[in-house]
């Protein structure tokens, strides 16, 4: 199986370390990877996206046209990308900050609370492992432990104090309530 992923957000939401979470953990698997990454002009507060393709095959472009999920971190990136999405995929919203829920035909939408989900964690910057929580835990596109050693990897030396509070960030989105659609904490 393919998945062809865009995520894109705000320079400094920390769209760039999912894709390349993901892309890490693929390759602990032995999967075929491709993470390309894309700036706007500033660094952080500007745009920013990446595409990040799985596959159990080679993988013949780096460029997706259609992809089967799109993790839309704020409203510019959600209207920039949205069209990108094929019938049957995944939209994941950042609630936190796109609070009504898109209207997408033949896609499903998840919309993940971001901010309120790492504030419990008594963290703001873990926002986007919650999201990254949120799309593993749909997709089924990795394990958790092939995220934890992507991480690992990632966040050696000094920053290895970080893991713990990701990986609790990871787990933390349980989908959507039964009523009112509000995202599930534990």
């Amino acid at each position: 199986m393919t998945h062809k992923m865009i995520i894109a957000g705000f320079g400094g939401q920390g769209v760039m370390l999912i894709g390349q979470l993901l892309a890490y953990a693929a390759m602990t698997e032995g999967k075929e990877v491709v993470w390309m990454p894309s700036y706007g002009p500033e660094m952080r507060g500007g745009t920013a996206n990446c595409t990040v393709i799985i596959s159990d095959q080679k993988i013949a472009s780096p460029v997706v046209t259609q992809a089967t999920a799109v993790v839309a971190m704020n409203k510019p990136s959600l209207a920039k990308f949205k069209a990108f999405l094929m019938p049957g995929s995944d939209l994941f919203v950042n609630a936190s900050l796109v609070p009504e829920k898109p209207a997408a035909a033949g896609v499903r939408v998840h919309m993940v609370d971001c901010m309120g989900i790492a504030g419990k964690l008594r963290n703001s910057r873990a926002a986007n492992m919650v999201m990254l929580g949120a799309v593993n835990r749909v997709t089924k596109i990795v394990s958790t432990d092939s995220v934890k050693k992507a991480m690992e990897k990632m966040f050696a030396g000094g920053k290895a104090e970080w893991i713990d509070l990701n990986m609790k960030a990871l787990k933390a989105w349980r989908g959507q309530a039964a009523s009112g659609g509000k995202n599930n904490f534990c």
